[in-house]
C-alpha cells in the first residue's frame, strides 16, 4: 500500500510539477530572455535523466526503508539515511531541480530556469522552516548528528 500511495505522490505532485509548470511555460510564448543553444540543447537531457533517477532511487528508499512516502502528510515512520541521503540531506529536492534545469536547457528556456531559482527558494525555505524542525522533533540527537554530518544541498561524500 506505501509504495502505491509514493507512485501516485510521484505522478501527480513531482511529475506534475516537472511537466506541467515547464509546459505552461513554454506555451505562453513568454520568454523575457531567449536562449539559443542550437544542437547543444539536447543535453539538457542528461540532467533530465538523472534528476528522474535520483528522484526515483529516494522515492524507493522513503517507501522501503523509510515505511513512508515522500508525501508531507504520510512521511517516514524511520529515518532515512541510506543511499542518495549520505550525500545530500533533500536529494528529491536536488533532484527535481535537476530537471528542471535540464528542462530549461533543452526547451532553450530562461523562463524554466528562473522557475528552477524560484523553486529552489521555496524548497529552501520549506526544509529550514518546516522539515528539519520536524525531523529534529521526531529523530532528536540522530537528526542532529545527520545535519552535522551531511550537506542541506551540496551532495559531499
Amino acid at each position: 500500500m506505501t509504495a502505491l500511495k509514493t507512485l501516485l505522490w510521484s505522478v501527480f505532485v513531482p511529475g506534475t510539477l516537472t511537466t506541467l509548470v515547464p509546459y505552461l511555460l513554454l506555451s505562453s510564448r513568454l520568454e523575457l530572455f531567449p536562449m539559443t543553444l542550437s544542437s547543444f540543447r539536447f543535453t539538457g537531457l542528461i540532467p533530465i535523466v538523472l534528476g528522474a533517477l535520483l528522484y526515483l532511487r529516494c522515492a524507493w528508499d522513503f517507501t522501503f526503508t523509510g515505511k513512508g512516502t515522500p508525501a508531507p502528510f504520510d512521511p517516514p515512520t524511520k529515518m532515512v539515511m541510506r543511499g542518495l541521503y549520505r550525500y545530500v540531506r533533500n536529494p528529491m529536492y536536488v533532484a527535481l531541480l535537476l530537471v528542471f534545469t535540464g528542462e530549461s536547457i533543452l526547451f532553450e528556456s530562461a523562463s524554466i530556469l528562473i522557475c528552477a531559482a524560484v523553486l529552489f527558494s521555496v524548497f529552501h525555505l520549506w526544509v529550514v522552516f518546516y522539515e528539519e524542525p520536524t525531523l529534529r522533533r521526531k529523530f532528536g540527537d540522530s537528526y542532529e548528528t545527520y545535519c552535522r554530518k551531511v550537506s542541506r544541498w551540496i551532495p559531499g561524500v
